[in-house]
């Protein structure tokens, strides 16, 4: 092989690994909730809302730790839609929880939990803004499980409903 040959598969070669580094570099652009790590296996409660996807305009991932003996819980939840980013803190009371509850025809385990926000991209959500999530999992082999986001008047564009099979929720049992 010619040095004038090697050289051009050289520059072939150093053109895709750039092109890959170049893709690499936006999709983790897009989702700044990557800081946010997901956990593998089954957590004690945990969610996902399916892949950031332009056409979607919205995510959101979160997971923790719960008691429900002391009917507490914790943890950390990421939300990004084009209004901006939030993380927010799991507030330790836990509202609500039942291994019997009924959302879109189906049964499944349902917790209800607040929300605080620690950190926000979004100019019109606040710091310190305390919202509410409800996240429920279907169960039986059904795949209807949701995740839905209520914040007060300045943080309303965060109200978001995630529902479908792409998204992945795990909430425990009594």
């Amino acid at each position: 092989m010619s040095v004038r040959r090697g050289g051009w598969l050289g520059v072939v070669v150093l053109t895709l690994m750039l092109g890959l580094v170049s893709l690499t570099g936006s999709a983790n652009a897009a989702t700044p909730c990557a800081e946010i790590p997901t956990v593998g296996g089954i957590p004690p409660w945990g969610f996902h809302t399916g892949p950031y996807n332009t056409r979607a305009r919205s995510f959101a991932k979160g997971h923790g730790h719960i008691s429900l003996a002391r009917n507490t819980v914790s943890g950390v939840i990421c939300q990004q839609d084009r209004a901006g980013v939030i993380i927010m803190s799991v507030k330790h009371h836990l509202v609500y929880h039942s291994h019997y509850a009924q959302m879109w025809g189906y049964p499944g385990n349902i917790m209800k939990i607040k929300v605080r926000v620690t950190r926000s991209t979004d100019p019109r959500c606040a710091v310190g803004t305390v919202g509410r999530a409800t996240l429920f999992a279907s169960y039986n082999g059904v795949r209807s499980d949701s995740v839905q986001f209520f914040f007060p008047t300045a943080c309303k564009d965060q109200d978001h409903l995630y529902h479908g099979p792409q998204v992945n929720n795990q909430v425990p049992p009594l």
